[in-house]
């Protein structure tokens, strides 16, 4: 039988990023001592308060259709919490909650993007990116970020990336995989790009509350910015919400607009008892969210300790999110081998992070999105595994 087009631009080179996290988990169901540290989805559960929430929720039938672009209530409540956040001051109008912020990227990528546009990425980049703008036939423009430069943006090399057909500049920050946050001289210059050849910017904040060094900084807030930026965020990893698919994105209002006639052909609003539960979340302090970022925190501190000493490995401190990145060259293997091979002789997943993009190629990806003593017994087999190859060679 024959298959769009649409299917190919969908498949990407990311798509197969996940077969070694699919074995590790097939391996643990079926009763394997496999640690899984290939994904960011935390072992919290989500907040009590949250919860009940949605329990009552479902138990009073708020179980029908809601409101394509959300619930009045939900709508409110994010344009609250994201002026106070990012001091670019918005209204309900300016939000559509979408199932999670996977799916803001795809409204954002098919509201802004033509068939034949340019989208410039800063890569290593999230591995849905690529198949998230060549859906709607839109050409990925990827900016490497050189291991050598700590991951950091280079201005020139984001100046020379840009063409008559750059529609849009896509980044996150705080970053996955690498940890980074772009600090404000970054965003200014990118602001100024935007600016300068009438771009898009599109801004994936969703580890904008889990920053151990320096400030998280949103270039909505910045001049002439409001009006050419699309920010995406959602619950799922500052509220350990990932099951949830609670997420938003904040742009012009024209934008929402579109949102909402892409959403009648998709999802049809996200269902209402989820909907007041997130507004709960946003509306009401929750100290589940600084509890769980001094733990990633420790947590980043446990394996830097751990790992950073080893022979053939550098570790790269992450200054915010879940997960670090490790160089792993120093070793004689490829990223690629050196995740299936410490998962078939240890049991330890780990992601090649070549699926990022080659700026990250040599580097594995390493989750702190278990608990300490896991994660401890994880580091541990780890060096134990790093330290053999040594020995080998």
């Amino acid at each position: 039988m024959h298959y769009s087009q649409f299917t190919q631009r969908i498949a990407g080179e990311g798509a197969a990023a996940w077969d070694l996290h699919l074995a590790a988990v097939e391996a643990k169901r079926a009763g394997r001592d496999v640690i899984v540290l290939s994904i960011g989805d935390p072992e919290f559960n989500s907040p009590a308060a949250v919860t009940e929430s949605a329990i009552a929720g479902l138990r009073a039938g708020d179980t029908h259709y809601a409101d394509i672009l959300g619930l009045p209530r939900a709508r409110a409540a994010v344009a609250t919490q994201h002026s106070r956040q990012t001091g670019q001051m918005v209204g309900p109008e300016n939000v559509a909650i979408v199932a999670g912020a996977q799916g803001g990227l795809f409204c954002a990528a098919m509201c802004i993007l033509e068939p034949g546009d340019d989208a410039i990425v800063l890569e290593p980049m999230y591995v849905t990116y690529e198949a998230t703008i060549q859906a709607g036939g839109a050409n990925l423009i990827r900016v490497p970020l050189r291991a050598e430069n700590g991951f950091r943006l280079d201005l020139d090399d984001l100046a020379r990336a840009v063409t008559p057909k750059t529609r849009a500049i896509f980044f996150a920050t705080p970053s996955n995989p690498t940890g980074v946050v772009l600090n404000r001289r970054e965003l200014v210059g990118i602001a100024e790009l935007a600016r300068k050849h009438d771009l898009w910017v599109v801004s994936d904040e969703v580890y904008s509350t889990i920053v151990f060094d320096g400030e998280h900084v949103s270039i909505c807030g910045l001049d002439g910015m409001a009006e050419r930026t699309v920010t995406i965020n959602s619950l799922s990893k500052s509220h350990a919400m990932t099951g949830w698919r609670a997420g938003w994105i904040v742009g012009p209002q024209e934008l929402i607009g579109h949102v909402a006639n892409l959403g009648l052909t998709n999802l049809y609003g996200l269902p209402p008892f989820i909907q007041n539960a997130a507004a709960l979340a946003l509306e009401t302090p929750v100290p589940e969210v600084a509890s769980m970022r001094e733990a990633y925190r420790r947590r980043r501190d446990l394996a830097v300790a751990a790992l950073g000493q080893l022979p053939g490995i550098v570790c790269r401190k992450p200054a915010a999110g879940m997960f670090m990145l490790a160089d792993v060259r120093g070793t004689g293997l490829s990223g690629h081998d050196y995740a299936w091979r410490l998962f078939r002789e240890t049991g330890v997943a780990v992601l090649d992070a070549t699926a990022f993009g080659q700026s990250a190629a040599g580097h594995v990806r390493i989750s702190f999105a278990i608990d300490e003593a896991t994660l401890a017994e994880a580091c541990r087999r780890i060096a134990g595994f790093t330290k053999s190859l040594g020995k080998a060679a």
